[in-house]
C-alpha cells in the first residue's frame, strides 16, 4: 500500500482549519502523515493544529508555491496531496488516491470542487470550474490537451507521486498564482491529468465576498491572461487574499 503525505499552506486560518483537520481524523484508511505548513499565522492557526497532534513546519517565508514545497520536504510519503485549509474532503481520500495512481500513465489526479457556504451551494460557479478543467487547456494549449493535459486548481485537491513532483522541479515559488496550473504544465510530461469523479467540498468565502457575477468575470479574466501568457505577478493584482 502507497504512503499518502497530506500537506496543507496556512496563513490565517483559524476559521477554516480545525473543521478540515477533524474530517482528516476520520479518513480509512488513514494518511500517512499529514503536515501544516504556515506561513506567519497571526491568529490560532497554529494553536489548532498543535491541539489536533498533526506536524506543523513554519515557514520563515509566506506563499502558498512556498509552503508546499517546504511541506514536499519534510514529507517521507510516496505520495503527496495538496489540501487547502478551508476544503474538506470524503473519508475514503486515501483510498481514492491510491487506487487512481495505481495507473502508471496518470501523473496527477484532483477531484471535483463543489462550492459552499453555511447556507447557499455555489452550482454555477461549481459547474463553471469542472468545465474549465477541460476547455480551458483545450483553448490555450491544444497539443498538450490531446496528451492528456487537464487544469486543475488548490480547490481540487491535487494529489501525484513525489518522485514525478520533484522531477518537475516542484511548485514554482516565484509565482504568486496560479501555480496549481502551472504544475499541470509540467507533470503532463509524465502523464494524464485525471480527474477523479468524486466530490470535494470548498469554501465559497472569495465568492461571498464578491458576489457571484464579479468572481465569475474575475476568474474568466485571470483565466484568459494566463493563457495567454501574461505574468501571474500582474494577475494576482486582481485576486485578493481573503480570509
Amino acid at each position: 500500500m502507497a504512503r499518502v503525505a497530506i500537506i496543507i499552506p496556512t496563513f490565517n486560518e483559524a476559521g477554516n482549519l480545525g473543521r478540515s483537520l477533524r474530517h482528516l481524523k476520520g479518513l480509512d484508511p488513514p494518511a500517512f502523515e499529514v503536515w501544516v505548513v504556515d506561513g506567519g499565522s497571526q491568529d490560532e492557526t497554529v494553536a489548532i493544529a498543535q491541539a489536533a497532534s498533526v506536524q506543523i513546519l513554519e515557514c520563515d517565508r509566506k506563499g502558498r508555491s512556498v509552503q508546499m514545497n517546504e511541506g514536499a520536504k519534510a514529507a517521507k510519503a510516496d505520495i503527496l496531496c495538496f489540501l487547502h485549509a478551508d476544503t474538506w474532503v470524503p473519508d475514503d481520500l486515501i483510498a481514492v488516491i491510491e487506487h487512481t495512481l495505481t495507473d502508471p500513465k496518470i501523473a496527477c489526479g484532483g477531484f471535483i470542487a463543489l462550492m459552499s457556504g453555511k447556507q447557499t451551494t455555489r452550482w454555477g460557479i461549481s459547474l463553471h470550474n469542472y468545465l474549465k478543467t477541460y476547455y480551458a487547456p483545450l483553448l490555450f494549449k491544444p497539443h498538450l490537451f490531446f496528451k492528456g493535459l487537464r487544469l486543475l486548481f488548490g480547490d481540487q485537491v491535487m494529489f501525484c507521486r513525489r518522485s514525478d513532483f520533484w522531477e518537475c522541479g516542484g511548485f514554482d515559488e516565484a509565482l504568486p498564482i496560479m501555480e496549481d496550473g502551472d504544475l499541470c504544465l509540467r507533470l503532463v510530461k509524465k502523464g494524464r491529468i485525471y480527474q477523479v469523479n468524486r466530490v470535494v467540498q470548498s469554501s465559497d468565502r472569495r465568492v461571498a465576498r464578491w458576489g457571484s457575477l464579479k468572481a465569475t468575470a474575475i476568474y474568466l479574466y485571470i483565466g484568459i491572461l494566463w493563457g495567454l501568457g501574461v505574468p501571474a505577478a500582474y494577475l494576482k493584482r486582481f485576486y485578493e487574499d481573503i480570509r
